[in-house]
């Protein structure tokens, strides 16, 4: 709002103000806020004076923590702004957003813990990793990728909580071509260089936009204010962090591929840095997102919070030409924004109090019902395994076989899996090894 109500006034609003009020705390946080928001400098009058004022209510909305907070002596202002002027986030302090902020995600992690063991949470780790790597892929409509997945999956494995949090060019492109592979058509690894939008391709070869992200001159700096926001805010809540972190990422877009993957990678990645849950587990949010059409349709509705608005106000600005241009990162585009200074305000200082609530919400779901019936499933597992090797000996393998495929039978042998094993035929343990394993997987 006071991005758009400075870009309508101008300097000499504020310069005026200022000058008749030179104490007033209100003048000198709109001298602060002006500067800050526009990049122009006021001039301030030689009888400026009054108590150090903080630039934000900090009851009102979230803003830097305490001890990452810097005077400004030229305004008599404190620095709390949980940004800089090309990405600083809006979160009002509603009962609402408080709530979910405040959930406790070790907490809930612990309780899994005390119900199932660490050793069990341990197993189920490189499960949990990989059934995130293909609901990743999923949600992108890439859910036969199998060799994606599994890089994608390894990256999970190896970069989460681990190094520099992938905000720079150089930390992107590596993590980049870790998640792309070799076997690609992207040139260029690293910020891009190029216009983007999402969007589809219709049947009367029309493009339709659905979301424009912010011109490629911009992402670095809009990266450097949400490396801001991650420092400035550091203490706080690890949810509300998280989720504008991720949603952040993927609204400045700042990749030509693989935006999605890392926005969802830097949830898990962003909670571990801050201890809310331990090394080498993988929440499964993605599987959250793609649980049911509902959960589906509300992520893509959080995700249109930003987007739809947006669209509304510039979709008069936005054109494809007739002839495509190569960019520096080799992308040709035809895309043509003509007016890119009207949607900065939508792009710098998002409100991001709903994309907190819902993911607070995806974060319980992902913890108390889906990691939950993976770990009822893997302790069935584990105790139909050790009872099929009482009653026969063999090999991990050989038993996880069986267990598989009398699951999908309905614990009724075929003949397939008969063939396989006709030492247990001869034995005549076919139906006891089929009341064995139901058994187990019922308890």
């Amino acid at each position: 709002m006071l991005a758009r109500v400075f870009a309508k006034t101008g300097p000499s609003f504020v310069q005026e103000w200022i000058n008749n009020a030179p104490t007033g705390q209100y003048a000198r946080r709109a001298s602060f806020l002006y500067e800050f928001v526009t990049g122009q400098t006021l001039l301030p009058p030689v009888d400026l004076g009054g108590n150090y004022v903080s630039a934000l209510d900090a009851s009102f909305q979230v803003t830097a923590s305490p001890d990452k907070m810097s005077n400004v002596s030229r305004w008599r202002v404190r620095v709390n702004m949980p940004g800089n002027r090309f990405f600083c986030p809006f979160i009002p302090l509603s009962s609402q957003l408080k709530t979910a902020a405040e959930m406790d995600v070790s907490a809930g992690y612990g309780e899994l813990v005390q119900e199932f063991g660490e050793s069990m949470l341990a197993r189920a780790a490189v499960w949990l990793t990989n059934r995130e790597s293909k609901a990743s892929f999923t949600i992108e409509g890439e859910e036969h990728q199998l060799d994606r997945i599994q890089r994608f999956s390894h990256v999970l494995a190896t970069r989460t909580g681990h190094g520099a949090v992938p905000l720079t060019d150089t930390d992107l492109a590596d993590l980049q071509r870790n998640i792309l592979g070799d076997v690609t058509i992207t040139e260029h690894f690293g910020l891009r260089l190029s216009p983007v939008f999402v969007g589809e391709y219709t049947m009367r070869y029309e493009n339709v936009v659905h979301y424009l992200a912010p011109p490629a001159q911009d992402v670095a700096d809009m990266l450097g204010g949400l490396k801001i926001f991650l420092d400035r805010t550091e203490g706080q809540s690890p949810v509300m962090r998280s989720a504008v972190a991720a949603f952040g990422f993927v609204y400045i877009h700042p990749l030509s591929d693989g935006n999605g993957r890392v926005h969802r990678f830097l949830i898990n990645d962003v909670l571990r840095r801050d201890g809310a849950i331990p090394d080498q587990i993988i929440l499964p949010i993605s599987a959250t997102i793609i649980g049911d059409p509902t959960s589906r349709r509300n992520y893509d509705q959080i995700l249109d919070r930003v987007s739809k608005p947006l669209m509304r106000q510039i979709t008069d600005h936005v054109s494809f030409d007739r002839d495509m241009k190569t960019y520096p990162d080799g992308i040709k585009s035809n895309l043509d924004f003509s007016n890119p200074d009207l949607a900065k305000p939508a792009w710098r200082y998002i409100n991001f109090a709903p994309h907190v609530i819902y993911l607070s919400t995806a974060l319980e779901m992902t913890i108390k019902h889906h990691m939950k019936e993976e770990a009822i499933y893997l302790r069935s597992h584990h105790n139909a395994r050790q009872a099929l090797k009482e009653l026969v000996e063999m090999p991990d393998m050989d038993a996880d076989r069986i267990i598989r495929s009398l699951r999908d039978t309905r614990f009724i042998p075929s003949g397939k899996i008969q063939k396989e094993y006709p030492m247990i035929e001869k034995f005549k343990l076919w139906n006891t090894i089929s009341e064995t394993l139901k058994r187990s997987f019922s308890e």
